[in-house]
């Protein structure tokens, strides 16, 4: 699967949709009316090829990018559309870049029956005998064309029979769908979206966008300001165009604060259904009603920062709450809230890698991508400080220190106490040593560590010893600093020798 490419998910399309067609059945007929009734009627960026790029066989460069700056591919499959090699080469590009970067197909069956591209019955059948005469040595070639046709023809779309209905109703029909679709906001993702596309790949793999048998859920977790909500925005960009409805909740932990659950629900069902002033009254009859109307409806659901069992009951207390293809995507710092939950499919977003956090870093210092020679060294102190962390990288420390210790605050006081000792003392240090010296102080190291681990505050490496981000360990530091700014010796841990000395040297 190829990466997506950064227009996609950011939302800067060349071109809002894209014909495939057989020039000599509709160039001059259906395909030109739709072409005109997209473009100059209703100013939808529409890209519609001429004649001259048709007449050889294989993609040509400038068309290749015309796909792949494309956010909606329409095919229209006509009666003699299969003796056209071209158009069935330009199929299965198409095919493959819907699927790998989540863009909108639709097929449109103008005087043809699917299940004939289906089964390559009637005409499709004759021109296939044709190119088996002509290219019956290169196998993979026509099973290629046979295969997307084959999952063309069983995409959701329109038929149109002449003499059934008006052409130009018919032409209405698709207009409005595409507009409704290209209408839609992306949401913002970065200012510089550095690093995005394989964690975008490896979200949109978990969420399994060629099966509509069932509902799909997926975690993404990690620490504060590692870019989960980020990636969630990403992939909406990417994919919201292939379902019924869309609706992403950003930040529930803050949201639920402000709002209760219920009028959350209440902007769900607006999003989705498109109405306004619905009213639930309160959460257990909105659960009710969001099963009842959104459960035949394909949709993608975000629910992002969550931290509650509870907030994901009230918007997802079942599979069966919503139409069968649809997708959910839960952000949260918490990985056991998933498992608890019943969501098996999770991706940890990874920090980032020197070279990708030297760019970004460069970004938001210098304002390009490279940067100065005499900036280097501090540009790479920098990034080693913030160990691949995006938002640390772009924003200011005391902004940084206050996200990392949300998931402090939402600790127990055992783990409170657990996780001052690793940040103080334990970062680096054997497992089996650390959970020795902290029951020693009564504390409840099993438990605690695997909350600590759960919320991405800690891990265990492959050596079986602590790894705590240096930037959540000057944060848990912090903490214990801010007991007595000037006293050190007042403060719960001491962990710096000349604090150490001056405690010592005060209470002689």
């Amino acid at each position: 699967m190829a990466l997506p490419s950064l227009s996609s998910f950011t939302c800067d399309w060349t071109y809002d949709v894209f014909l495939n067609f057989r020039g000599k059945d509709t160039r001059n007929n259906f395909t030109g009316n739709l072409y005109n009734s997209l473009q100059n009627q209703r100013g939808i960026q529409t890209f519609m090829d001429d004649e001259e790029i048709q007449k050889g066989e294989e993609i040509t460069p400038t068309l290749l990018q015309a796909i792949e700056e494309s956010r909606i591919f329409i095919a229209i499959f006509s009666p003699n559309y299969a003796s056209s090699t071209f158009c069935l080469t330009e199929l299965v590009t198409i095919l493959e870049c819907s699927m790998s970067q989540g863009r909108l197909f639709s097929p449109v069956f103008y005087d043809v029956d699917p299940s004939q591209i289906r089964y390559l019955t009637g005409t499709y059948a004759e021109a296939f005998k044709k190119h088996e005469e002509r290219f019956g040595d290169d196998k993979h070639k026509m099973q290629k064309w046979r295969d997307a046709l084959h999952q063309a023809a069983n995409m959701s779309g329109w038929h149109f029979k002449p003499g059934y209905e008006l052409e130009y109703k018919f032409i209405e029909k698709i207009v409005k769908a595409v507009s409704v679709k290209i209408n839609r906001i992306p949401l913002h993702v970065a200012k510089n979206p550095v690093g995005l596309e394989s964690q975008i790949l490896e979200v949109i793999s978990l969420l399994g966008l060629d099966s509509n048998e069932k509902v799909n859920m997926v975690g993404i977790y990690g620490i504060g300001g590692i870019g989960k909500s980020t990636t969630a925005r990403a992939v909406h960009n990417l994919i919201a165009d292939q379902f019924e409805g869309v609706c992403f909740l950003d930040d529930l932990r803050k949201r639920e604060i402000n709002h209760d659950l219920a009028r959350l629900q209440e902007a769900l069902l607006s999003d989705i259904l498109g109405e306004k002033d619905i009213k639930v009254g309160d959460v257990y009859r909105g659960m009710s009603i969001i099963k009842r109307r959104l459960q035949r409806k394909k949709v993608l659901l975000i629910l992002d920062n969550v931290d509650k069992g509870k907030q994901l009951q009230a918007f997802v207390g079942g599979d069966d709450w919503y139409g069968s293809g649809s997708k959910i995507i839960v952000t949260t710092r918490d990985k056991h809230l998933l498992a608890s939950n019943g969501i098996v499919k999770v991706y940890e977003v990874k920090q980032l890698k020197n070279e990708k956090a030297l760019e970004l870093f460069s970004w938001h210092a210098f304002k390009n991508k490279k940067n100065y020679p005499g900036h280097l060294d501090i540009a790479k102190r920098a990034v080693s400080y913030c160990q691949g962390l995006p938002l640390a990288l772009e924003s200011p420390s005391k902004d940084i220190h206050e996200i990392l210790k949300v998931s402090y605050d939402d600790l127990e006081e055992d783990e409170k106490g657990i996780f001052l000792d690793i940040a103080c003392f334990f970062n680096s240090f054997e497992i089996g040593y650390v959970k020795e010296i902290l029951y020693l102080h009564g504390f409840h190291a099993e438990d605690g560590i695997q909350e600590l681990t759960d919320k991405s505050l800690m891990k265990i490496d492959t050596n079986g010893c602590v790894r705590m981000h240096d930037l959540i360990q000057d944060m848990g530091r912090e903490i214990v600093r801010q007991e007595s700014t000037l006293e050190p010796e007042r403060r719960s841990r001491l962990w710096f020798s000349d604090d150490m000395h001056c405690s010592c040297f005060e209470r002689k």
